[in-house]
């Protein structure tokens, strides 16, 4: 094991020891909140409010967003679930053992979920209920390569419609058996992080954030969110790390030319550069959007990282989405060539940034109001022009 690796080890071990013998809690900055909001994972209920007075308003591009919604494959009455007990996804899902079916069951859930809560229609909240009963029953483990993966961006969404559903319909007999599902099935494969590329274990943590609220586990929590925090700084880089980023917080990685190999081969580092952007935007999305994600739950549930994450988060947003516009790409950025495709991910972070502490960003304005309304991306990202466009609550 290598020099720092081995220090992180004994520094862990010290902390729980010391939690263990003295009752010692994380600092008042990591700690849960002593009472769980709810609903409360990245959307709550003034949220809510707001977007289905803007959609019985007609009001755009909430509107827009809303048919979208509903217009899509996972709004479908008729829509049967596809439960397996083990569900296995290799390396980009190949095998595709039962990998799809269960992502985008939860985000037929979630879509769901919301229309019923805009809509007033309770067949919405039951199809969500029984897709969520349907693997609650069923599922036991997820295998293969992939397996945290899918286990993270699975487990990121089945609690934004768990909490949607218990919070405001009438009736769910089986919740207690779907919280037993994200606690025995998804919580454990998620809450220790990954050693991979960085989106896989913000992707991990958002699910492990979610999956806390929903069954109100405060160590869980603080946990999460303490990976979460050491995983964000080593994912963006800005001029205040120094003159590289930091080491992630797990793995073998301890040297600059092995930092630089993980950064894609990345040597020079500007404000707002991923561990991943030379690899391509498409997966710096993904970690970009989780990183939304969970900064907005914390909001919610009256933390709110926002702030702490803001110089990170619009410089991320404002390089990538400069490049998606158009402008062309610097000889000293990835060899001058950059693998574009950010996806619908900016919404969240665009709202909490630019609407909420008012910083000036053109770059992600231009992209986020060009690609309206960002519907899915079939993975764990939806809807969010929806529910985030120029949302004050």
């Amino acid at each position: 094991m290598r020099r720092r690796a081995l220090l992180a080890a004994f520094m862990a071990l010290m902390a729980a020891t010391a939690s263990a013998t003295f009752g010692l809690r994380p600092s008042a900055a990591e700690a849960a909140p002593a009472t769980f909001t709810h609903p409360g994972v990245l959307v709550s209920r003034p949220q809510l409010d707001f977007v289905k007075g803007k959609v019985s308003s007609g009001a755009q591009p909430w509107t827009a967003a809303y048919n979208q919604m509903v217009a899509s494959r996972y709004a479908s009455l008729s829509r049967t679930p596809a439960p397996r007990a083990t569900v296995e996804c290799g390396s980009y899902s190949n095998p595709n053992n039962g990998c799809t079916d269960e992502r985008e069951d939860a985000i037929a859930a979630y879509t769901d979920a919301l229309i019923w809560y805009i809509s007033g229609n309770a067949a919405y909240a039951q199809k969500s209920i029984a897709l969520m009963d349907a693997w609650s029953a069923t599922i036991r483990s997820h295998t293969n390569s992939n397996a945290p993966l899918q286990t993270g961006w699975a487990g990121s969404v089945w609690p934004r419609a768990a909490e949607i559903i218990k919070y405001t319909y009438s009736s769910w007999p089986n919740q207690a058996r779907f919280a037993t599902m994200l606690r025995d099935v998804y919580l454990p494969v998620v809450i220790p992080g990954s050693s991979s590329n960085g989106n896989w274990e913000l992707s991990m943590m958002e699910a492990a954030v979610g999956i806390s609220v929903f069954l109100e586990d405060r160590a869980s929590y603080d946990r999460a969110i303490t990976r979460f925090k050491a995983r964000a700084a080593a994912y963006i880089y800005i001029a205040a790390d120094g003159a590289q980023p930091k080491y992630p917080p797990v793995g073998g990685v301890d040297t600059r030319a092995e930092l630089i190999s993980y950064w894609q081969g990345q040597s020079t580092f500007v404000d707002g550069l991923s561990q991943e952007t030379c690899r391509d935007f498409t997966h710096t999305g993904y970690g970009i959007s989780a990183i939304g994600h969970i900064a907005e739950t914390t909001r919610i549930q009256g933390e709110d990282l926002w702030p702490s994450l803001s110089e990170r988060m619009r410089h991320a947003l404002g390089f990538h989405t400069k490049f998606e516009n158009g402008t062309a790409v610097p000889s000293n950025i990835c060899g001058g060539s950059v693998v574009k495709g950010l996806g619908p991910v900016t919404e969240v972070a665009y709202n909490a940034l630019a609407n909420r502490l008012g910083i000036a960003m053109t770059n992600s304005r231009t992209y986020t109001e060009s690609r309206r309304p960002q519907g899915t991306n079939n993975l764990f990202v939806a809807w969010e022009t929806l529910t985030h466009a120029s949302n004050p609550a």
